[in-house]
């Protein structure tokens, strides 16, 4: 019989900002005859979109995409335990792209294909800050069929999404569903995981890192987390999906072996509401109130003031107006380490304009 899994949690990287806890779908088995832990991961094709045949059923849609996924089984060092995730081959060359926390510390990584073919991976590269990573196998091209990365900024509310996984070691699962909303942000006590797609399609341990696909077969996100408020650890009918937009963002780093750094503020924040407002004596409907401001950080370097009764209030960006604190992160995001922004404040009753130069996210949880 075989031993019952030992689930771990993991706390998906995400915004210090009033977001509900979020737990990764990974687990971990306690011996090595027992199942391998479910951990998350992703894959990423390569990119001609030529016209292709819409599959007339599901069935067609799973054999399409089937051979794309893969397992990813990991071990640790001086340990018999050990993980299982999901991934997806991006390329001919051997690139597998998954979830950062799938590999996070293997002493070991192996990959398994959907014909069974087993092969030992290395990292070539990762982003903590988006939990994914690269991986590198060895194996002859036939071996591999690469997916196809799809659009997903094109991506609507209600469309019909698979999802391709090993949950609970189970090798190549399939679930259905919808898209149930679009740039969703989770948040935590580090940097926030923005613009994810969320959806009802049935994720569990084991299926992180695998594929969201829509129905042409086009790889949209990467399975990463479930909304879990009452803490218990199975999929309750919201999922999250890192959108393959973010992927292709900054895949050629991660394939170089650099470093991906992440743009940040350094401050904490609140949404203005109108009892804000009125409190503060202030004509502003939206915008972000600073509530502080972390010392040596680059808001801190450029004179930005934080508190929740007296703090500037940001209303724009750059000029690009800021109604809440998604839009400040989402903009933000989109810069990169390095560039100057000017900050659109309130502050003492008038508008001021302050120059911050952006700096790198100390790590992934801080």
């Amino acid at each position: 019989m075989r031993e019952k899994l030992r689930w771990a949690l993991v706390v998906v990287v995400s915004m210090a900002l009033g977001a509900t806890v979020v737990v990764g779908i990974d687990s971990l088995r306690t011996d090595a005859s027992g199942p391998a832990a479910v951990i998350e991961s992703v894959s990423s094709p390569s990119e001609s979109n030529v016209a292709q045949k819409i599959p007339e059923d599901v069935a067609d849609l799973y054999d399409k995409v089937r051979p794309s996924v893969v397992k990813i089984t990991t071990g640790n060092e001086g340990s018999f335990g050990g993980g299982v995730g999901s991934g997806v081959v991006i390329d001919k060359e051997g690139r597998i792209l998954t979830n950062y926390h799938v590999v996070q510390g293997a002493g070991s990584i192996d990959v398994i294909f959907a014909d069974g073919t087993s092969v030992e991976a290395k990292v070539l590269g990762t982003d903590p800050g988006n939990d994914l990573a690269v991986l590198d196998v060895d194996v002859a091209a036939d071996k591999l069929t690469p997916a196809t990365l799809g659009d997903s900024a094109a991506v609507r509310v209600g469309e019909f999404v698979i999802a391709v996984g090993n949950p609970f070691d189970i090798d190549g699962t399939l679930t259905t569903g919808v898209v149930s909303g679009v740039g969703r942000t989770l948040g935590g006590s580090g940097r926030p995981l923005r613009q994810l797609i969320q959806s009802d399609a049935a994720i569990n341990p084991g299926n992180s890192g695998g594929g969201l696909f829509n129905r042409r077969g086009e790889l949209i996100g990467i399975t990463t987390a479930i909304e879990n408020p009452s803490g218990d650890r199975v999929f309750v009918g919201v999922g999250y999906a890192v959108p393959v937009g973010t992927a292709k963002r900054f895949l050629p780093q991660m394939i170089s072996g650099q470093a991906v750094e992440h743009p940040r503020l350094g401050i904490r924040m609140e949404n203005v509401t109108p009892t804000l407002a009125e409190s503060r004596g202030i004509d502003a409907a939206k915008g972000v109130v600073i509530v502080q401001v972390e010392s040596g950080s680059a808001a801190a370097r450029a004179g930005l003031r934080g508190g929740r009764t007296s703090g500037d209030i940001i209303v724009a960006i750059d000029g690009v107006e800021i109604a809440g604190y998604d839009d400040l992160g989402n903009y933000i995001d989109s810069r990169d380490v390095g560039d100057k922004v000017k900050v659109t404040v309130i502050r003492d009753g008038g508008k001021t304009t302050v120059e911050v130069t952006l700096e790198a996210w100390r790590s992934s949880a801080t």
